[in-house]
């Protein structure tokens, strides 16, 4: 039995095309993926982002539970209204999930993943130390809400707290009333995503709906993250491949030397060691669609796979991730397609950055 995200109506109303996503009754697209991405590179979408889990973390030592639990470190967050993106490690270094931490005045708050959901709950109740409460809030919807139009065709339903949410820095986020407010997002784009109660979900759709944003399913989420150069966990990182391995070593805070998060020994010795392998952001030479398993060859070896893969629709070309082996500095690849050996790009990422390839 699949569950249902307070806006499973709208959706309907809407006539999306309806998918089990890990769990959740989700929409695809609401008639062309296609001009849904167009529509967030160029206007206002949003999306229902409600299967998400969110998870309060209070008590006095939860700040130092955060800095052991995460790889980045939550002591970068100096003051409340800042957030961080992390990963969270086994002992091995690898990625059990990827999250997002808010410090709030005297508690936080995470947002993971809602494939990991049961996974991530367990883990943590099993690292907690001392005074630490964690509160998953299944209460709580959240629309994320992006394009280089999201702010000024959100104002009205942003009301008061419009001006606040324009002055944000990414990464920054103001509580307005019950209305948790961020400027954080999956697609490369300018916007914001809220955090509210279910109950008003609804409400403010159908008011972004009118203010002209228009809805966005998951399809156009996947293109518009991979053309941002935005991994998905399960695909492009999992308990199978470290930080370090899969673009991410900007997220893991080595300093201070003395902060002893989980995973960190493991990432040391990779460091010292050498990396095996790495992600690395690939653009297809030839017609075709790049897909997730696709294998990858130089020199007649084989060096890799893809991780995801997908037709960009602002490039008109094949894009992808692949994790290859590390010693390979080649820019000229090739891929099997069905057994044909096609050319293929190492391009740096992100493959298009705020709607225009970069």
């Amino acid at each position: 039995m699949t569950e249902r995200t307070p806006l499973y109506a709208e959706h309907l109303a809407a006539g999306a095309k309806m998918v089990d996503f890990h769990g959740w009754d989700m929409p695809l697209h609401y008639g062309s993926q296609v001009e849904e991405h167009h529509v967030v590179r160029k206007a206002a979408g949003m999306f229902d982002v409600s299967h998400m889990t969110v998870v309060d973390v209070d008590g006095s030592d939860a700040g130092d539970w955060l800095r052991r639990l995460l790889a980045n470190d939550v002591a970068k967050l100096e003051a409340s209204g800042r957030a961080l993106y992390s990963a969270m490690l086994n002992e091995d270094g690898g990625i059990l999930d990827d999250l997002i931490a808010y410090r709030r005045d005297g508690s936080w708050r995470l947002v993971v993943n809602s494939a990991t959901r049961e996974a991530d709950l367990a883990w943590m109740a099993a690292q907690r130390r001392g005074d630490v409460v964690l509160t998953e809030r299944p209460d709580l919807a959240m629309i994320a809400v992006q394009g280089p139009h999201a702010l000024a065709r959100a104002g009205k339903w942003l009301g008061d707290a419009a001006a606040a949410v324009q002055g944000l820095k990414p990464f920054g986020f103001v509580e307005a009333g019950d209305r948790f407010i961020a400027r954080t997002g999956y697609t490369g784009e300018d916007g914001f995503e809220v955090i509210l109660p279910g109950d008003e979900a609804a409400a403010a759709w159908q008011t972004l709906l009118a203010a002209g944003v228009a809805p966005a399913g998951l399809g156009a989420r996947d293109t518009l993250r991979l053309e941002a150069g935005l991994n998905l966990y399960g695909q492009d990182m999992d308990e199978t491949a470290t930080p370090l391995e899969s673009n991410l070593a900007w997220t893991v805070a080595f300093k201070p030397p003395e902060r002893d998060f989980i995973g960190r020994a493991a990432l040391t010795r990779q460091r010292e060691q050498g990396v095996p392998r790495r992600l690395v952001g690939v653009k297809l030479e030839a017609r075709g669609v790049l897909r997730r398993g696709q294998q990858l060859s130089y020199d007649g070896r084989v060096i890799g796979e893809l991780t995801s893969g997908a037709f960009s629709p602002t490039l008109g070309a094949g894009i992808g991730f692949a994790r290859i082996a590390a010693d390979v500095d080649a820019e000229q690849l090739q891929v099997d397609m069905r057994g044909k050996a096609l050319p293929v790009a190492r391009v740096k990422l992100p493959f298009v950055r705020r709607g225009e390839g970069a």
